[in-house]
């Protein structure tokens, strides 16, 4: 009999290992029940490896994970019936229709065929694709292929849902028809773990997020959490003259005693500010803080063209957390 009080994943002290390397090194997570669980983490962090563990694609070599309270080594075929796994790479059949994909796998899990056919149909619909339903896979954009893709492993309602990086390469248009999707599962009941590099893709999706690096997680929580834990406001500067960024940021770190982050952009600063400080609550003390910083800028003739004062981003937190920004290539 199912637990529903029973989190969706749980491990302790989870190890991959892959030769010498410690893909996994004591990985720690509780995933509940019902919701969008983002793993954020750069690349190399452990967190493919950690979704196909669960998955039981790979046997661990140290440590306790179970789905749904079974254990994924000595009860594998169980939670294979209650997980399905969508990876990086589309695993659809190019040279076959999109119909012809989707009741090729629902035959494979045992639908009769007029039922593989009608459920199909009715995912195509759902998924904005029933006018491509019948040209070949190899003639879809990447946005259609990852719909379709994700399409199939939900043929069979899966209990747990693993996203390892569904939007790697797609462009915006098409990454914000995945997350329509993503919530439209969990809406129905589906647990999803999803792994990304992404940032916005996690602030958008996740209700909890857990931060790994090295194969291990250094972080744990709400987005708002999270956020808090670096600071109660981010202040975001773009100047006039980029070569007065350097003198800039010595004011502010002088101004505000906070971390400055020099952006690619040669103009732009971004300070974070530790607490609120004075005597109002952190959000007003922030905000009399960054208030004094901008007079000791404008004291020194340094003409700011924009400015900011918002709750740390999940790159920020990042950024803390790691000692470094989030990979190039990713959204944030």
């Amino acid at each position: 009999m199912d637990n529903h009080d029973e989190p969706a994943v749980e491990t302790a002290g989870l190890v991959k290992l892959f030769g010498e390397t410690r893909a996994l090194d004591g990985l720690d997570l509780t995933v509940p029940r019902g919701i969008v669980y983002g793993v954020l983490g750069p690349n190399g962090a452990g967190k493919t490896t950690a979704v196909r563990v669960l998955a039981t694609l790979l046997r661990p070599d140290g440590g306790e994970a179970l789905v749904f309270g079974k254990d994924v080594r000595r009860q594998a075929d169980e939670v294979r019936g209650r997980v399905s796994l969508t990876g990086q790479f589309a695993s659809v059949d190019e040279d076959l229709t999109g119909m012809e994909n989707l009741i090729l796998i629902g035959r494979l899990l045992g639908h009769r065929r007029h039922a593989a056919r009608d459920r199909a149909a009715e995912l195509l619909e759902a998924f904005g694709l029933t006018p491509a339903a019948d040209r070949q896979v190899k003639t879809y954009s990447g946005g259609m292929r990852r719909r379709l893709d994700i399409a199939a492993s939900i043929l069979s309602t899966p209990d747990l849902l693993f996203l390892d990086e569904p939007t790697t390469g797609l462009d915006p248009r098409s990454r914000n028809q995945v997350w329509d999707i993503v919530r439209a599962i969990v809406a129905q009941g589906t647990t999803v773990l999803l792994t990304t590099q992404y940032l916005d893709e996690a602030d958008q999706l996740a209700s909890r997020i857990a931060v790994i690096d090295n194969g291990k997680v250094i972080a744990e929580g709400t987005k708002g959490a999270l956020k808090a834990s670096v600071g109660v406001g981010a202040v975001h500067l773009r100047l006039r003259d980029a070569e007065q960024r350097a003198e800039a940021a010595e004011i502010l770190r002088s101004a505000l005693d906070a971390q400055v982050i020099l952006d690619h952009d040669p103009v732009a600063i971004t300070a974070r500010i530790a607490d609120g400080g004075g005597d109002g609550g952190t959000e007003r003390g922030a905000a009399e803080q960054a208030s004094r910083a901008l007079a000791e800028l404008g004291r020194s003739e340094i003409v700011v063209d924009t400015f900011s004062l918002g709750q740390p981003s999940l790159d920020e937190v990042f950024l803390a957390l790691t000692d470094r920004p989030a990979t190039e290539g990713s959204a944030a």
